[in-house]
């Protein structure tokens, strides 16, 4: 079957930004500014993208378009004979899979945001109304249900028709509106009265501050966030590779694709912060800001109802880019692996999904008993942890260890590869960085994440939860060492 490809050089740059452009930059992104002190972590931030988010992304896009393949079968083509190298295929297709199975209820949440927005809910509404109706979305199984569902049809109706006809021409869409929308309410949150503490906090570095919160905590909230904040490790950006032409080299694509996802997850927070500031409310309210603080914000501000059907238009745009990202590398497995045609994968892989993301639904009322990572958390939290805590650093540094090892697709090969093409040329002088302390940072991106998420839950739940960690690693560095004794 003939492999599809971009029709420009534009439409891959914005596919691939919209699968990097998601909650993560205009949800998180604002709120871990907040509370980890502003424009400090901003800088600290940018830095560990520059040194470790590019090579990470380099490495995934050269894997695919290397191969032409998705992650269920790129491994297959380049690994050397006698390794084991494509076990580690699952992080990506089980990671794919789970990410969708949450991901596509928050796509909703931002929907039915809109939704309610454009119907004038948060006008004149007090905070407690608006607390409320978040808490009742929640207990609503057929309410969280339909526009789960709703985002999944038309995610997939997308795929349907192609990487040209299809997600290119739609991401071409809503990555302009997206970033007009964003400008626009970005300028009208910076000029309302009282937003110029806001600014400054985001623009002006205070290490005053950063002291005061613990400058180890702020390095690695920020390195985490530069981490997540591009969709690696998963093979959700590599699928784009696989579709990609040899004209340009591949370190230049990915620095434009970051730059982009940077600027709007700069925007978001401009969006955010001087509004906080502007009406007296925490920036660092964690992940209530978005469905609880932000309409507080709307139902003070004069002009309210349109401001805050923009901004949930600008989130639903956001979540749905990624959403028809991964969804296109999920049918890709079926095309790869079974040799199915588009239209069986998009229909066999829809009513997958569907079905997949009503655990989630549900576990915010029908399961809300189930608290799998103690008291307080739910079948969300559960889908979202082993995602972003366990396949998108295991995916990554096994793309990383792929891309330089001997006994993996190697060094020369990946350089070749990347700087196949015009643009920026990946330096070879970075062999060493990539191949030793890039892998070093992500394994302690890795178990720190574990520890952090476990250290207040007693010593035996933190050394059990620090094994698993631990065996999880051995796994793909026992794929990644591997090699095939072979009869003398």
């Amino acid at each position: 079957m003939k492999r599809e490809k971009f029709g420009s050089r534009l439409g891959f740059i914005l596919v691939s930004a919209g699968c990097a452009i998601g909650i993560g930059n205009v949800w998180k992104f604002p709120y871990m500014c907040g509370e980890f002190g502003g424009a400090a972590f901003i800088l600290i931030y940018l830095v560990f993208l520059l040194i470790m988010g590019i090579p990470v992304l380099v490495c995934e896009f050269a894997v695919g378009r290397g191969s032409r393949l998705s992650v269920a079968a790129c491994f297959e083509k380049l690994e050397p004979e006698g390794t084991r190298w494509h076990v580690t295929k699952w992080i990506g297709v089980i990671g794919s899979y789970l990410l969708m199975m949450f991901y596509t209820t928050v796509g909703g949440w931002m929907m039915y945001y809109c939704y309610r927005s454009i119907k004038g809910e948060f006008a004149g509404a007090t905070a407690k109304q608006v607390s409320e109706g978040f808490a009742t979305m929640l207990g609503n199984v057929p309410t969280m249900a339909f526009w789960t569902i709703l985002i999944c049809i038309i995610g997939f109706t997308v795929c349907y028709f192609g990487i040209q006809k299809g997600i290119e021409r739609v991401s071409k869409v809503m990555m302009s509106a997206l970033l007009l929308i964003m400008v626009v309410l970005a300028i009208h949150s910076v000029f309302l009265e009282g937003a110029g503490e806001g600014i400054r906090f985001y623009l002006i570095p205070d290490f005053n501050k950063m002291a005061e919160i613990g400058i180890g905590n702020v390095i690695f909230g920020a390195m985490s966030q530069a981490f997540f904040t591009l969709s690696i490790g998963i093979g959700a950006m590599l699928i784009f590779g696989s579709y990609m032409g040899k004209e340009r080299s591949l370190a230049g694509e990915a620095i434009s694709i970051t730059a982009l996802d940077t600027f709007v997850a700069l925007m978001a927070g401009f969006i955010i912060i001087p509004s906080c500031f502007a009406f007296g409310i925490e920036p660092g309210a964690g992940p209530s800001l978005i469905f609880i603080t932000i309409p507080n914000i709307f139902a003070q501000m004069p002009g309210g109802r349109v401001w805050a059907a923009l901004f949930f238009l600008f989130l639903t745009f956001a979540a749905f880019t990624t959403i028809v990202a991964v969804f296109e590398n999920i049918i890709s497995f079926d095309i790869d692996l079974f040799g199915w045609s588009r239209s069986k994968s998009v229909l066999v892989s829809a009513v997958l999904i569907i079905l997949l993301s009503m655990p989630c639904v549900l576990g915010f009322n029908v399961l809300s008993g189930f608290t799998p990572l103690g008291e307080g958390t739910n079948i969300m939290d559960l889908e979202d942890f082993i995602v972003s805590n366990n396949l998108l650093p295991l995916g990554s540094l096994g793309y990383v260890l792929f891309c330089t090892r001997k006994n993996g697709w190697g060094w020369d090969n990946f350089l070749k590869e990347v700087n196949t093409g015009k643009g920026f040329d990946f330096p070879k002088g970075l062999r060493g960085y990539v191949s030793y302390i890039l892998p070093l940072i992500i394994i302690v991106i890795y178990l720190k994440g574990y520890y952090d998420k476990f250290a207040g839950q007693g010593k035996v739940v933190l050394l059990g939860w620090m094994a698993a960690a631990v065996l999880f690693l051995g796994f793909v560095l026992y794929c990644a060492f591997y090699k095939k004794r072979t009869k003398e």
